[in-house]
This record gives structure tokens, C-alpha cells and sequence, in this order.
């Protein structure tokens, strides 16, 4: 697709209905990639918080269970239905953002550029089939923006009210959905000429719903020792000076990957000039555009300082980052677009056939994609083998994303006990296994050194291996053991 005419008009138009014809048929490829890719341990897990809704959950907020409890309900148990509302809300956010950069940017059909370079992105494919709580996090930014620039457009106030509310949301879906509250805040604040909407009831409106979102997370918190807060809270004050050099350069390189090098590229220019644009003029949409990125940028690097950052968090930069980059007037920037969205989309395709059908050689260490998805269902049958010719009657795990595969891979009559603290907060069944055999299977990389509590007599076994293509990924240690009276906290995982 050539990009670097999308400031004339004569080819707008054509321009946009290919792009609506790109976005449907890349709407379509991505439900088949979600449909067909392995699900991910974490996806697993969070497949079983939406069998047990609760108001919160050690690793963060519900949404991402509600949002898999609907797609579930929509299309089932399997792989499809878990991911389902990944791929239709990217199409919707893309949407909205080129609504937004429209808003924001007009005459520059910004809001084209924008949409084009944010689905280029690794980070955003791939962030589409799957479902973690940074999707319906980023959804709602997007539609927070949305209504700001809404409102930057005609300054209905009504818009700001809306904003409150998918900030809310936000909220509900991980706790730094808190950046864009402060986002929203530090905007209003520092542009002179919104000011005065602070005296306006919309934007208090906008914050007492969006915090009625919230409030089942607090309720939940409050009512479990303030566990979730102060797990993810307790981050904040992580300080490692002598790994920060470290921890900041994979920052940097990460985000340089799962953005793809040049939109990558393009993004940092384009937060650069909102900042300046925002600081010579305190233009509302610069200002928004900016504050929508930097204090994010920041928290982040603040972060590295002391611990690693995931390559997925700082995702709630780029909507409005691509909406700045497409701000960018000078022409070596124009010409970089067409070039970004093509290496950008390569990589992703790439990525795609890797995690469905693994044609590429590549060594297991160096495939994200098998070190995340592959070899479950063949870990399962290994596991199952060894409870029947342990004449065992459940199989027990206590690492949680384990123990998820494998109460989705093991034969739906056997029993699957996590047996770790973090189940102690789950309003899910206890088991009655005393006096019983079964088999625990526990991670090789952890050491053979188990918690013995729970058990009469542990004795190894063997081991079983999850591999791909005949190399393995992860070894595992599989005990026979013999339970005795519960003194550990413990669950019976659900079943498809």
C-alpha cells in the first residue's frame, strides 16, 4: 500500500476503503490464527478465572475473565472462543483510532496513517490472538482516546464523561489502565484552555462511573488481605542500580522488536514532536498526544531500574504514539511509511505460520512462539501414562500455568490439583485426596526440591518433556505421591 500520498486528497478516499477492505480481511486472518495457534499457559490460567468470576484476582483485575466468559459463551471451551473478542475489538480500536487521529490531526489523514502503522506492529498482531488482560486494557485506551479527541473535536462535554468511563474500564482490565487516569488529569491540567471543564460536572461525572468498574476489585482486595495490590504494587519499589543498564537496553531492544525497527523508529519522532508541540503551544491535541505517551515511557524506564519489563506492557503507548507519527511532516518520515507497514506485516505473518504449523527451523530456544505454546497436549499423555502405570487416580502441579495445561490436555475424567498458595484465593473446590495416589509433575529448571507438606511419601519417577518436532522445549520431574490431610492451600482445577 503506497502511504506517502495519504496527504493528498484525490487518493484519500480509495485509500481508506482499501485500508477498511485490508482491516476485514486481516480481521479474518486472525480469527483463523486464534482459532488454530496452542494456547499459552497464561491464557489457560485465565481461561480458568472466567470459569470463577470473582471481583479480582491475584495477578490482576477480572476483565479478561469477563471477556473470555463471553467469547466462550459465544463459540466454547476451545482455543477460538478464549480469543474470540481479541480480533473483533483490534478491528474495532482500529477504528476508533482513525477516528481519533482524524480528530486530533485533521487535514493529514493522521487517523488512516495511525491505524495502518499500529496493525503493522508485532505487538499489535500478535497482542489480537491472544488474550491477556493488556486486550481489553488496550481496547479501552483506545476508546478513551477516542473520546477525548471527540472532544477536542467539538468540545462536547458529554464526551469527557465518557472518557471517565472507559478510563474506568481500563482500569478493570490491569492496574496500569492508573496512567491513563493520570493521563487524562495531567491534560486537563496543564492545557490552559481546558482548565476551566475542571469546574465542569462532566469529567467528575466521567470519574465517579468509571470508578464504579473499579470498585469490585477494591471490594475483592480488601476482602483478601489487599493481596492483588500489594503483589503488583510491591514492584514499585523494586532498585537493582547494577542490573538497570541491563534490564533498560532489553527495555529498549524489546520494544524495537515487537513494535517492528522502523514503525519503531517512526514513534519515537513522533512522541519527540508532540512533546515539542505540546511545550511551544500547549495545543490540546499535542498535549494529549504527549501525556498520552510520556508519563507511561517513564514509569516504565522508572521500572527497569530495578526489575525487567515485560515486552507487552508498554503497549498502551502506541495508539497514541502512531497517532503523532503520523503528525510527522517531513518528507524522509513520509517515506518511511510504506516500508514500516511492509517489513511491520511480513514479521507478523511470520510469526503467525511459526505459531500454527512451525515450518521454520529455528532452534526451540530462539521460538517465542514454542516456548510459549508448543508440546502441551504431548506433556499431557506422558503425564496420563505415567498416573496409569502408577495405578494413580489425580495428577497435582504447583506451578499455575502447568497445572492450566494441563487440566485442558489431561483426559476430562481425571482429576487436576493446583497445589500452591495463589489458589488459596480462588473460590474454587477443595479436593478430598487423602490417603490417595497421584502423580505431581513439577518443572526440572525448579530443582527436585518440593514443598512435602502436602504429602505422606514423595517418590520420583521419571520425567516427561514437552517438546516440538522431536527437540525438547522443557523437562519435567514426575513424583508419585501419596496425599495426606490437607495443610496446604488446594484446588480441583475446572475442565472444558
Amino acid at each position: 500500500m503506497e502511504l506517502r500520498g495519504l496527504g493528498d486528497a484525490g487518493v484519500a478516499r480509495p485509500l481508506t476503503r482499501l485500508a477498511l477492505g485490508a482491516l476485514a480481511a486481516l480481521t479474518v486472518v486472525r480469527l483463523i490464527v486464534a482459532a488454530s495457534a496452542p494456547l499459552a499457559p497464561d491464557e489457560a490460567y485465565y481461561w480458568i478465572w472466567s470459569r470463577h468470576l470473582q471481583g479480582g484476582y491475584l495477578d490482576g483485575p477480572p476483565m479478561v475473565a469477563l471477556w473470555i466468559r463471553a467469547g466462550t459463551w459465544i463459540a466454547g471451551d476451545g482455543a477460538l472462543g478464549i480469543r474470540l473478542l481479541g480480533p473483533f475489538s483490534a478491528a474495532l480500536g482500529s477504528y476508533l483510532l482513525y477516528r481519533s487521529g482524524e480528530a486530533l490531526l485533521p487535514g493529514r489523514h493522521a487517523g488512516l496513517v495511525a491505524a495502518v502503522l499500529l496493525n503493522a506492529t508485532l505487538l499489535f498482531g500478535v497482542g489480537t490472538v491472544i488474550m491477556t488482560p493488556d486486550t481489553p486494557l488496550l481496547f479501552f485506551w483506545v476508546c478513551c482516546l477516542w473520546a477525548l479527541a471527540s472532544f477536542v473535536q467539538d468540545r462536547n462535554p458529554w464526551w469527557l464523561t465518557a472518557a471517565g468511563v472507559f478510563a474506568g474500564f481500563a482500569l478493570a482490565s490491569k492496574y496500569t489502565g492508573a496512567l491513563l487516569v493520570l493521563g487524562i488529569a495531567l491534560w486537563l491540567l496543564l492545557t490552559p484552555s481546558l482548565r476551566r471543564w475542571l469546574l465542569n460536572p462532566a469529567p467528575w461525572w466521567g470519574a465517579l462511573f468509571g470508578a464504579q468498574a473499579f470498585v469490585p476489585v477494591v471490594n475483592w482486595n480488601r476482602a483478601h488481605d489487599w493481596a492483588s495490590f500489594a503483589k503488583q504494587g510491591g514492584r514499585v519499589a523494586d532498585w537493582h542500580p547494577a542490573l538497570a543498564v541491563r534490564f533498560l537496553g532489553e527495555l529498549i531492544a524489546g520494544q524495537i522488536g515487537l513494535a517492528t525497527p522502523l514503525v519503531f523508529a517512526l514513534c519515537v519522532a513522533g512522541v519527540v514532536l508532540a512533546v515539542c508541540m505540546a511545550w511551544r503551544s500547549r495545543d490540546p491535541a499535542w498535549t494529549l498526544l504527549a501525556v498520552m505517551t510520556v508519563p507511561a515511557v517513564a514509569v516504565f524506564a522508572q521500572h527497569a531500574l530495578g526489575d525487567r519489563v515485560q515486552g507487552n506492557w508498554p503497549a498502551i503507548v502506541y495508539p497514541a504514539a502512531v497517532i503523532a507519527a503520523a503528525g510527522l511532516e517531513r518528507r524522509v518520515w513520509h517515506r518511511l511509511r510504506a516500508p514500516s507497514v511492509a517489513l511491520g506485516l511480513t514479521i507478523t505473518a511470520a510469526v503467525y505460520v511459526q505459531a500454527v504449523a512451525a515450518p521454520f527451523p529455528l532452534p526451540v530456544r530462539l521460538d517465542p512462539t514454542a516456548l510459549q505454546l508448543a508440546g502441551w497436549p504431548g506433556l499431557a499423555e506422558q503425564v496420563e501414562a505415567a498416573r496409569l502405570q502408577a495405578g494413580a487416580s489425580f495428577v497435582a502441579s504447583d506451578e499455575y500455568g502447568q497445572a492450566a495445561e494441563l487440566a485442558r490436555n489431561l483426559p476430562p475424567d481425571v482429576p487436576v490439583i493446583g497445589v500452591e498458595p495463589r489458589w488459596a484465593l480462588f473460590d474454587l473446590p477443595r479436593p478430598q485426596i487423602t490417603g490417595q495416589t497421584g502423580i505431581l509433575v513439577r518443572s526440572a529448571r525448579r530443582g527436585p526440591n518440593i514443598d512435602r507438606r502436602p504429602w505422606v511419601q514423595a517418590q520420583p519417577i521419571g520425567e516427561a518433556v514437552r517438546g516440538r518436532h522431536g527437540e525438547p522445549i522443557e523437562r519435567f520431574d514426575l513424583f508419585r505421591v501419596l496425599a495426606g490431610p490437607p495443610v496446604t492451600p488446594e484446588a480441583v482445577l475446572p475442565r472444558p
